[in-house]
């Protein structure tokens, strides 16, 4: 078949048959709510998970003039669709916020990639001429519905956890230092890069311009900024922390780790609270098109997405999918990692950051450089969309053309997204 395979740079034929041009998908905005601390005694407790999304969509109707009737879809992470954010709160946060009855809304689970993952799929439904303007992102109140709180039989039914290999991911970030030799001192040295990094780019207002206040129903502030950063973060202070998954593991997670790779004699469990991505809320969303209807409406391109790509590899190690997930996207996008200015990986874990910067042979001042989800904290469905403006507003700052979002996601996935400036 594949010589009757042709492709030219107007048009796809395939046995005679003229398919449309492959379109650009392009960026148009992108907003986020300020991280909120998950738990009871964060900012944004008060705050409904539908509210937050309500947030965004107001912000991005506002900012770019939206007759809401032109919107083809919202696609909205969310990696623990129940309770509060069950029932597809993408439809509910739309009729919730008043826009218009025509408008679709779908709910994605892909774990911690959901909001990126959502970006993804609208992008997809725009090269293939199914829509031409479309958004997309997450949210996640973590401190409403907690972490796992959906259950699940990889978490909870010991024979599918028996067959499947699947340990719980901070035992997996450790296996990943064990195996890569990667050391506490190195990984707590990440991590407070990652604070530095982080309160350098809010004290100098490089959040700001996507950043949406959250307020209450009295029209008071709740929210501005992230609130998850600690200034006051050193190397003393973090290495004063206990192990977070040592007593887990020894409850048999390690033997499972050890089982797959038998050249470990031991688990080496170095990654504590401080070096770990923190618990928050928050949402996200991007407006996403054509050219062409980002003309009519009079909306100006950012960016486009070169190539969107998603992998899974060995269920055990589970966090060392951004590696092939990249190299498969800067496949797709004729690229190789030289061609790439910024790099955002989502920091689930210090050690799986780590290792994708060496086997890709990334300058670490490419890499996160106004810090990641250690820093600012990680709110599950919504991170994805929310790495993505933040790049391109570093992009923009920095008068930079091409950036790659990764991350690594429960499982064995892991995700990539490629974009170029316009």
């Amino acid at each position: 078949m594949l010589q009757d395979f042709e492709e030219s740079s107007t048009y796809i034929r395939i046995q005679n048959r003229q398919y449309s041009p492959m379109i650009d998908a392009v960026i148009f905005d992108a907003v986020r709510t300020p991280r909120g601390k998950g738990k009871q005694n964060g900012s944004l407790y008060e705050v409904k998970p539908i509210q937050l999304l309500q947030t965004v969509l107001e912000a991005i109707r506002k900012r770019n003039e939206l007759d809401t009737k032109n919107i083809n879809d919202l696609f909205v992470g969310c990696a623990t669709p129940t309770g509060d954010q069950g029932a597809n709160i993408a439809k509910a946060a739309l009729l919730y916020s008043g826009w218009d009855q025509s408008v679709p809304g779908m709910q994605i689970n892909r774990f911690c990639a959901s909001g990126l993952e959502s970006v993804n799929l609208a992008a997809m439904k725009i090269r293939a001429g199914w829509g031409n303007l479309v958004l997309a992102g997450g949210v996640e109140s973590m401190s409403r519905v907690p972490m796992n709180s959906d259950g699940g039989a990889m978490l909870y039914d010991p024979s599918v956890i028996s067959q499947t290999g699947h340990i719980p991911q901070g035992v997996s970030a450790d296996l990943i230092a064990s195996i890569e030799g990667i050391t506490r001192d190195e990984v707590d040295a990440f991590a407070l890069s990652s604070q530095q990094r982080a309160f350098h780019a809010q004290s100098n207002g490089y959040f700001d311009s996507s950043i949406i206040p959250v307020y209450d129903q009295n029209g008071l502030l709740i929210l501005s900024r992230d609130e998850y950063i600690r200034p006051d973060c050193s190397l003393d202070g973090l290495g004063a922390l206990n192990p977070s998954f040592e007593t887990i593991g020894k409850m048999g997670y390690d033997a499972v780790g050890q089982g797959k790779y038998p050249f470990l004699d031991h688990v080496h469990h170095v990654h504590t609270a401080g070096n770990s991505s923190g618990i928050v809320d928050g949402a996200s969303l991007v407006l996403l098109g054509t050219k062409k209807k980002g003309k009519e409406l009079g909306l100006k391109p950012r960016a486009r997405i070169l190539s969107a790509v998603t992998v899974s590899v060995e269920p055990t190690l589970m966090l060392t999918g951004p590696t092939p997930a990249s190299k498969k996207a800067l496949e797709y996008a004729g690229m190789e990692s030289k061609d790439i200015d910024l790099w955002e990986m989502n920091e689930a874990f210090a050690a799986p950051v780590l290792k994708f910067q060496k086997d890709m042979g990334i300058d670490p001042d490419k890499l996160n450089v106004n810090g990641g989800a250690i820093a600012l904290g990680h709110p599950l469905g919504a991170t994805g969309a929310m790495l993505l403006g933040t790049l391109l507003d570093e992009l923009e700052r920095r008068n930079l053309s091409t950036g790659l979002v990764t991350m690594c996601i429960g499982g064995g996935m892991g995700i990539s997204t490629v974009i170029e400036r316009i």
